[in-house]
């Protein structure tokens, strides 16, 4: 797998899927980036029907199984999560301009 753009702090989250639909009417070149990172088309992902499909799946931030007290310190903002937090960004050209995804929705299947 490739660079994430995860810090070694981070750690956890839970696997939410592999595939993100490309923006309607998404033409080449495509590039596909995770955290800001750029993915190697072909090794991290491969395009398919409309929809990147990486190699593995993404990550999210898992609050659901963490105690009460946790939850109430996070939801003050006293402090912060180091869970990793996959988001999908995709630079692609429409109409013959570039144009940037940001945070694309991860599907199950």
């Amino acid at each position: 797998m490739s660079e994430r753009g995860h810090g070694r702090e981070a750690h956890g989250g839970k696997a939410v899927g592999r595939r993100v639909p490309l923006p309607r009417g998404a033409q080449g070149p495509i590039k596909v980036y995770i955290n800001g990172m750029e993915q190697r088309p072909g090794e991290d992902y491969k395009l398919h029907e409309g929809e990147i499909v990486f190699k593995d799946p993404l990550l999210k931030e898992d609050l659901s199984e963490l105690p009460f007290m946790r939850k109430l310190v996070l939801g003050l903002g006293l402090v912060g999560t180091y869970q990793k937090n996959e988001t999908v960004d995709v630079e692609y050209t429409l109409e013959g301009r570039q144009h940037l995804a940001s945070d694309l929705e991860v599907r199950a299947k």
